[in-house]
């Protein structure tokens, strides 16, 4: 059993995002802070430059931050600035176990190519540590103090090539072993979930949906910032 009691432990729900992207933060943050407050977590917005400089990756590398945060919060829920929180989301900490990294696997349907490709790219280079499935996406991504191992470097390096942090956490993570708890794809809807591989899952019926890439679910809309305001008109109003 390990040391601290569920209900004790102090957790946050972290996001990255600038006044780069300020059109979409207006638009998802309020509902990543009500889901905050709803899961009795802090909310943290990371928008400082990384802490370890990653040429061609720095936005996304300020999530190395968050091995800081672990010496003050016992469990964190990463969540990309380019998601929607639907109002029936359950509880993410009260689903995966605290010795358990929880996140979605990409590796299925139309990705699952390109995923075992990026696997077998940073085991090329790095080392083959039997990495043969499981592709985390960082997009929806909870981790428990135990885990900042993920944050470390390879031999002073983190990954650059396709997948980015994606594929250094999923790599370090396995690296030391850890055990993972496999979330449904509703913790983190994504175009490639409402496709026909996936029964053209209802992505109203999920938790949270992302925007990822070009975000777009819905043939008559031409950018993601427009799907995202109709989904919120869709699901609030």
């Amino acid at each position: 059993m390990h040391w601290y009691f569920e209900s004790a432990m102090k957790s946050a729900i972290v996001t990255r995002s600038d006044n780069k992207i300020k059109s979409l933060s207006d638009l998802t943050h309020p509902f990543l802070k009500k889901y905050a407050k709803k899961c009795d977590s802090d909310f943290i917005i990371l928008s400082q430059e990384p802490i370890i400089w990653v040429n061609n990756n720095r936005p996304h590398y300020r999530i190395l931050e968050c091995k800081n945060l672990l010496k003050k919060y016992q469990r964190l829920l990463l969540l990309d600035t380019d998601m929607l929180i639907l109002p029936n989301c359950p509880n993410v900490f009260q689903e995966v176990p605290y010795d358990c990294i929880g996140s979605i696997f990409e590796d299925k349907g139309t990705r699952k190519p390109d995923r075992l490709s990026r696997m077998r790219d940073i085991q090329n280079k790095w080392g083959d540590i039997g990495w043969n499935s499981g592709y985390t996406n960082a997009g929806t991504f909870v981790i428990s103090s135990c885990h900042d191992h993920i944050f470390d470097s390879v031999n002073g390096k983190y990954w650059e090539g396709r997948g980015s942090v994606d594929v250094h956490f999923s790599y370090m993570a396995r690296k030391h072993n850890y055990k993972f708890h496999e979330l449904s794809f509703k913790w983190n809807h994504m175009t490639m979930f409402s496709e026909s591989w996936n029964k053209n899952a209802d992505r109203f019926q999920s938790y949270i949906i992302h925007y990822a890439g070009r975000g777009i679910f819905d043939k008559d809309v031409s950018d993601r910032i427009l799907q995202i305001k109709k989904d919120i008109k869709t699901i609030y109003e």
